[in-house]
């Protein structure tokens, strides 16, 4: 007897994990009085729970199908799209100190108190809900397809269209596979090849048949997230996120040992695996991911992290700074050991399939039901189910406060903390309802990770500035903010709506398609073929990678399926940076997909500084008085009781020059300054454990070479 496709101990598991879910949420109501209570936890959590709620906000165990499923189609390489911010750790240490010291509830509140400036204040709320949920909606994507494979039907419960969809999605793959080999198709395998892969792009065809449907599980779920968020408010958040670390750790690794035990060992796994897949940094024709193309995105990452809303929620609730350091960069080194864990799950389904799936999103959930037994298949649910909802409660506290604060109040001020409660809780629902819409809309999930890295950087670049440069101005902040918002966003998102655009000859023109050498096993084809004296003898072979589209992100597609001689149709995301560079003279044919995605961000990263620091010199300067009462708050370390901070800030307003003698340039408009101990040895220390978490990474790709 199965419920939903789950064995009656797994779907027993995942019952007793939501009603402590409730329990939770429903004690820690009684704890929630005030605003500050919801919004920041009292600011009272020390370093165990910064860790767990910096741990928990990073590490949302929907992403380890994202890791796995980038890994599954480009090798570790695809690793870096999530654990490049390794090398911005070490700013953590500092970025922290900044909001907390700033004594803020929200991230809109600092465009207010730095410029005096509403609109700024509001528009950023408004784009950070957006943001918000589209994570929402992400989250919602990769947890289904993660679970859809586990919670299957029998093959007896199949109705006709099920085994007719399965049939299908059986000879893409077939085709797929004699594709990447070099085996020459005939036009009517062509023909059907096309044909297919336009089903399997627009989602017609998939690999399993799951009792899971999209909409249920979106409503089951983020209902769920509401009634705890509405009961605990942030503290629920960090208590949930406490028990999820321990969840995280355990789904991170247990199917490696599994998958390793069908494989043989590390040795087998090398065997089955091309050696190309395991470059750290790809070689630009079998992975994207090469040193200039993580380059890029590092520069847009460091640039866009400053503008994610959850770091005045999770620094502000910090009891002191070095709660506040101390969990951001023990939770973002936690993340990265969990990351490569991910990765090598990847490898492992390589290992185990070849790269013949065609929605590798589905990698860890295929893996969970074909690797675990009974009641670990259960654990696995609860892994990832219940990083999901934390994770979403964690975003829906962040929205929250943006709406009552920056949104509500403004129009409805003076009434009683009791009325914002109410209106706080019930905003958590109607976001959560929205990221239940844009889940059923949005396609690729990692195409949407990539636009979420860069959509921050318009944000980013004024926040950044705004901390280090006194002379950054409200009209250069204004001026760059909706000039990026239009061009990453706005222009690719009317362009993508536009069939004219979608199905223009000039726009849905691809990269060369990448060929490579890699070292495999023979197969009896390759005997027949003269190739190899015998079965499982190491050969070199020819491995064709699917080129990418120049212009559009998540690919380019027949309009209609069904019909091979259909026009071409760009699919996802409009890269506009990329064909700024056409419109300048580049000749973005020849460009290698590496070089489309370091185009991409690299553009993203440097285009906000363009506009913000000439625009700021041109125009007129903030009042001095509120800079100096802005800088010297900045520069006022966190007493030890919120009595004694009062105080210290006190003084500071009345006295703003009193920290002037850290400045590292004095009689500059920088504002940069002096490392006292604690800042540099932090530093150093950071730096330090980057590079052992990069010679572990080497060490685990060399184990049974």
């Amino acid at each position: 007897m199965t419920i939903l496709g789950l064995h009656p101990l797994d779907a027993g598991i995942l019952l007793a994990y939501v009603l402590v879910l409730l329990a939770i949420g429903h004690r820690l109501s009684r704890r929630t009085k005030t605003e500050s209570d919801f919004f920041l936890g009292g600011r009272k959590l020390g370093k165990w729970y910064q860790f767990f709620l910096n741990f928990g906000n990073m590490t949302d165990p929907s992403s380890a199908p994202a890791a796995a499923s980038s890994v599954y189609k480009q090798g570790i390489g695809g690793i870096w799209l999530l654990l490049i911010p390794l090398f911005l750790t070490p700013y953590y240490w500092f970025m922290t100190v900044w909001f907390r010291r700033v004594r803020l509830t929200t991230m809109a509140e600092l465009f207010e108190d730095r410029f005096g400036c509403r609109r700024l204040a509001t528009l950023y709320a408004l784009v950070a809900i957006g943001m918000v949920i589209f994570t929402i909606g992400l989250g919602n994507v990769i947890a289904l397809k993660t679970l859809q494979p586990i919670m299957v039907k029998s093959p007896s419960a199949y109705t006709a269209a099920d085994r007719q969809m399965l049939l299908d999605y059986k000879d893409y793959e077939t085709l797929r596979a004699l594709r990447q080999q070099q085996q020459q198709l005939s036009p009517t395998q062509q023909d059907r090849y096309v044909v297919l892969k336009g089903l399997c792009d627009a989602g017609q065809i998939n690999p399993c048949v799951s009792y899971l449907r999209p909409l249920p599980f979106y409503i089951c779920s983020s209902l769920l997230v509401a009634i705890i968020i509405a009961m605990g408010g942030l503290t629920a958040t960090a208590v949930v996120n406490a028990i999820q670390a321990v969840l995280v750790m355990i789904v991170s690794v247990i199917l490696i040992p599994f998958g390793l035990a069908r494989l043989g060992g590390f040795h087998a796994l090398h065997e089955k695996v091309p050696a190309a897949m395991f470059y750290i940094f790809g070689d630009g024709q079998f992975s994207q991911y090469t040193w200039y193309s993580i380059g890029a995105m590092l520069l847009a990452n460091f640039v866009g992290i400053t503008a994610v809303q959850s770091n005045m929620n999770v620094s502000g609730s910090a009891k002191d700074e070095l709660a506040a350091r101390i969990g951001a960069v023990s939770g973002g080194f936690g993340k990265r050991f969990v990351t490569i864990a991910w990765g090598m799950t990847g490898l492992i389904a390589l290992a185990l399939w070849g790269a013949n799936r065609s929605d590798p999103d589905q990698t860890w959930g295929r893996l969970t039901l074909l690797l675990l037994p009974v009641g670990l298949i259960g654990t696995m649910i609860v892994g990832i189910l219940g990083g999901k909802l934390a994770n979403l409660g964690a975003q829906s506290v962040v929205v929250s406060a943006l709406v009552v604060k920056n949104l509500y109040e403004p129009l409805f001020p003076g009434r009683t903390e009791k009325h914002y409660m109410f209106v706080a809780r019930a905003s958590v629902p109607l976001v959560l309802g929205l990221g239940v819409g844009v889940a059923l809309w949005m396609g690729n999930a990692l195409s949407l990770l990539k636009f979420l890295l860069t959509i921050t950087v318009p944000w980013g670049a004024p926040i950044l500035l705004m901390f280090l440069w006194r002379r950054l101005t409200r009209a250069a902040v204004m001026i760059e903010v909706i000039a990026g918002i239009l061009f990453i966003a706005v222009i690719p998102f009317v362009v993508s709506s536009l069939p004219a655009c979608r199905q223009s000859p000039a726009l849905t023109g691809m990269t060369q398609e990448p060929v490579t050498m890699v070292r495999a096993a023979a197969t009896a084809e390759d005997v027949s073929r003269g190739r190899a004296e015998q079965v499982g003898q190491m050969i070199e072979k020819e491995h064709h990678a699917d080129a990418v589209p120049l212009f559009f992100e998540d690919g380019v597609a027949l309009k209609n399926p069904a019909d091979p001689n259909s026009p071409l149709e760009g699919i996802g995301r409009f890269n506009i940076e990329v064909y700024l560079l056409s419109l300048l003279g580049v000749n973005v044919k020849n460009f290698t997909p590496p070089t489309v995605m370091t185009v991409r961000f690299l553009v993203d990263a440097v285009l906000p500084f363009l506009v913000l620091i000439p625009v700021s010199l041109l125009t007129k300067r903030g009042d001095p008085q509120k800079l100096d009462r802005f800088y010297a708050r900045l520069k006022t370390p966190v007493a030890a009781t919120p009595e004694a901070d009062a105080l210290a800030v006190a003084d500071s307003d009345a006295q703003p020059a009193r920290f002037d003698h850290t400045k590292i340039f004095p009689k500059s408009d920088w504002e940069f300054t002096k490392w006292n101990r604690t800042d540099a040895l932090g530093f150093l220390a950071c730096c330090g454990m980057v590079g052992i978490v990069l010679l572990f990474f080497k060490a685990f790709m060399l184990i049974g070479k």
